[in-house]
């Protein structure tokens, strides 16, 4: 208690420079925790989003599906193995066919990827009860970006053009049912998507598919069966990987805030050597021991840290607070990056990423002020008196 208490008025006696280095050092806790409470909502959004409105509990896979090879799509259909019957009969999984095909809106010629999938299903949030009506046309759901993009609107009619099981083009007029709103760009960027039976008839593909998503509810793959299974890890992985990626960029900022609040620590520790050498060699005349002078220049740089986290506290806990509930709005160029990203982003701060890290940087402050202190333990009390340090 006494070491804090000589630590505490020796730093308020310091005036402006104690509270220069406890500013400094209060922004590298809020900007690290605001960093890293970004990083973890953007990745839980992206996360909900993308089992929500593409992926389910899991897909499996025609094995000659590659989403990465057009060259590949042509032939990547298939029947339906019968043990899906089931799970597609009480809505446990949905299958979806897919094929590349051309529109024409304006005028203009645009390559799409058509998407056939079942009106009833409610495994993903495409509002695919839309594509029921049949009664005029054939009825197709797009979303916002491809509408963006090829100025189509609710009720406009186009030309899509698709080549057939046997390699044979045809056409025919879709009508624009419903447009969605999605931050995941992966179904909505050059897509339409159609009524699995309408597009079956069209491809002249019965009973056939290109993937089978799983429910949420199921995220166990069935044994035995020829077509390949993807977790939603194995799907989640190019979205952890983003925020993997940022996550390690980040910490160059990190790095720089850290660095600058622990040269300014370390400069006042060294100054102090200098400036209180006569304090110093009072102390060990009057009968401190060398560890407890150390043990008292080491508390009061550490108090730094304390002060600091205390004055984060002050405007930070207000500032996160608030974008926590009100969201981080992103520019509108973010919308055409292709990753799942909203509008939005609304940080989480959790308990664990707070502790972890005010007692990261208390553990580097401590040992910053500890650091040039051990000069302390080769002083000679006369000469330190006499304000000499050999």
């Amino acid at each position: 208690m006494i070491a804090f208490k000589l630590a505490l008025r020796n730093l308020i006696g310091a005036g402006l420079r104690t509270w220069l280095n406890v500013f400094i050092l209060s922004l590298a806790y809020v900007m690290i925790i605001w960093h890293r409470g970004f990083l973890d909502g953007w990745q839980n959004q992206a996360k909900r989003d993308t089992i929500q409105w593409e992926i389910g509990g899991g897909q499996y896979w025609h094995p000659v599906y590659d989403p990465y090879d057009p060259f590949a799509l042509q032939n990547s259909h298939g029947t339906i193995p019968p043990a899906f019957g089931d799970l597609v009969k009480n809505r446990m999984a949905t299958p979806v066919l897919i094929t590349r095909g051309t529109i024409y809106p304006e005028g203009r010629m645009i390559s799409v990827l058509i998407k056939g999938l079942n009106p009833e299903q409610a495994i993903i949030q495409i509002p695919a009860s839309q594509l029921a009506d049949t009664t005029d046309g054939v009825p197709a759901v797009i979303g916002k970006r491809m509408a963006k993009h090829t100025g189509l609107q609710v009720g406009d009619y186009v030309t899509v053009r698709w080549r057939d099981t046997h390699g044979t083009f045809d056409a025919r007029e879709i009508r624009i049912a419903d447009i969605f709103q999605t931050n995941d760009s992966a179904v909505d960027n050059a897509q339409i998507w159609i009524s699995l039976p309408q597009m079956q008839s069209m491809l002249q593909m019965p009973n056939e598919a290109t993937v089978i998503i799983s429910s949420p509810k199921r995220t166990q793959p069935l044994p035995d069966q020829p077509w390949i299974w993807h977790s939603q890890d194995d799907l989640l992985a190019d979205i952890n990987n983003i925020i993997k990626s940022k996550s390690i960029g980040g910490s160059v900022m990190y790095v720089i805030l850290m660095a600058l609040a622990m040269l300014a620590i370390f400069d006042t520790q060294v100054l102090s050597l200098f400036k209180r050498q006569r304090e110093i060699g009072t102390h060990i005349a009057l009968g401190m021991t060398r560890g407890q002078v150390i043990r008292l220049f080491t508390v009061e740089g550490a108090m730094h840290g304390i002060l600091a986290a205390l004055m984060g506290a002050v405007y930070g806990i207000p500032l996160l607070r608030y974008q926590a509930i009100y969201g981080f709005q992103l520019p509108a160029a973010t919308d055409d990056y292709g990753i799942t990203m909203a509008d939005k982003i609304y940080p989480i701060y959790s308990l664990t990423l707070v502790v972890v890290t005010v007692a990261l940087i208390l553990v580097v402050v401590t040992f910053i002020s500890y650091w040039p202190t051990r000069r302390i333990s080769k002083m000679n009390p006369t000469d330190a008196i006499r304000g000499k340090i050999q």
